[in-house]
């Protein structure tokens, strides 16, 4: 078995995050808020600490400011660990002048950190994926199959299949055929038997046809350390490295069939917040056996004054005065006035509370105070952090508009879904 105290995590966080935009206009990916108290980077993270796997880099490049403070605020080991969650952002050397130019590069990039830590396994992970593993059983099957690179997989359906990796492996799991983002007749080709693989019934397998990449590998840290400096053009694990390695190399696959969201665009975000206050989430908050850790705030417990609430989650420090809230996720520090109805929306709320001297300012202003105003609408919509949204507003999108950037930038629509970005300013009476 892999020796947990010999490997080491990469977590990589350094994309633009452009699928997900407003929400990455002042943050990176990994950053982004998620079921109302957490951010996306806290599910890899608490995976590596839940799974033993406690030496973890997280690299960063684009808007990483919040990234990396939130990180350093909230994951700090005892004095008597080894363990540590640090930040490696991308820094320009003399014998390295760019940015990071892709996955494999940015590994490449950041070895001479890693090499201090004598390890012999490294794990590479996403920041921006949703979902619950425990990396043990990965490692154990990186271990049995003396792999050089064990790639986890997961099923998936023709619709999705194009945006993904896609796999073919022989019957001991080992990969034989590697495909990037195939199109028409080469996806067609990349078809498996996941019923035989799984063990799933032929209208499970029917469903979902294809072997999935999830962007996670186990590498043997010098078979990495040896193809990154052999081949300096390689920029990216998807396109270049993975291919050669399947081709020269012992590859295997980690059949993973929990599951399993990429983080990757404004709906698939949308759907997977609305989704941790379903009856039975997808992905449970609940769960204790592995518990998804982030930072510890201190806030006083949520005031429900006069309120219809059904099936929403509500996080720690609001006030709510005589709303009506379905199907939505409600975040820190949000305050939603008498009258307003909430429907499937995810309120992300604020990153403090207002003074009493702010809130008049706000009214001599005529500016909506940070919170949801009096009598307003809001459906099918996401408000990002400290959005002021005023009373007698509707946000509904009635004219199921797709894409739509508002002129003064206060509000946007993204696959019918509206979205107020950060600090956004919606005043009363608006209609969208």
């Amino acid at each position: 078995m892999v020796d947990t105290r010999r490997m080491l995590a990469l977590i990589l966080g350094g994309g633009a995050g452009t699928r997900l935009f407003p929400l990455t206009q002042y943050r990176s990916k990994p950053a982004v808020p998620l079921g109302g108290k957490y951010r996306l980077i806290d599910v890899p993270i608490s995976n590596c600490i839940n799974s033993d796997v406690v030496k973890i880099f997280v690299l960063t490049q684009y808007n990483s400011a919040s990234l990396n403070r939130h990180v350093s605020q909230t994951y700090r080991f005892s004095a008597f660990s080894d363990g540590f969650v640090e930040i490696l952002a991308a820094e320009q050397r003399a014998d390295s002048p760019q940015w990071f130019q892709g996955t494999a590069d940015a590994v490449r990039q950041v070895l001479p950190h890693v090499d201090i830590w004598n390890i012999d396994t490294i794990l590479i992970l996403s920041g921006d994926h949703l979902y619950r593993m425990d990396y043990r059983d990965f490692l154990r099957r990186h271990d049995e199959t003396d792999a050089d690179v064990t790639i986890s997989v997961v099923p998936c359906g023709h619709e999705e299949a194009s945006e993904f990796g896609l796999m073919k492996c022989d019957e001991t799991g080992r990969v034989t055929e590697f495909s990037e983002k195939p199109k028409g007749e080469v996806l067609d080709a990349m078809r498996v038997d996941t019923g035989k693989l799984f063990k799933m019934n032929a209208e499970q397998a029917e469903a979902r046809p294809f072997l999935a990449s999830m962007g996670i590998y186990v590498f043997k840290y010098e078979y990495l350390k040896k193809m990154l400096a052999e081949n300096e053009e390689w920029v990216d694990f998807g396109r270049e490295l993975i291919p050669a390695a399947i081709d020269c190399c012992n590859v295997h696959a980690h059949l993973f069939n929990g599951y399993w969201e990429d983080i990757g665009t404004i709906s698939a975000f949308y759907r997977a917040n609305l989704d941790t206050a379903a009856l039975l989430p997808k992905f449970n908050l609940f769960d204790s056996s592995a518990p998804i850790f982030t930072r510890a705030r201190y806030l006083p417990p949520s005031k429900v004054q006069n309120c219809e609430v059904f099936d929403s989650t509500i996080s720690e420090g609001c006030i709510i005065n005589g709303a009506r809230i379905t199907n939505s996720t409600i975040g820190l520090r949000s305050r939603i006035d008498a009258g307003a109805h909430i429907e499937q929306t995810v309120v992300m709320g604020a990153d403090s509370y207002q003074s009493l001297e702010s809130m008049q300012a706000d009214f001599e202003m005529r500016r909506p105070r940070i919170g949801i105003g009096a009598n307003s609408l809001i459906r099918r919509a996401i408000v990002d952090k400290n959005a002021r949204i005023g009373a007698g507003v509707r946000l509904v999108n009635d004219a199921g508009i797709e894409h739509l950037d508002a002129p003064d930038g206060n509000y946007f629509i993204r696959d019918r879904i509206i979205i107020v970005p950060k600090d956004g300013v919606i005043y009363d009476g608006t209609v969208v």
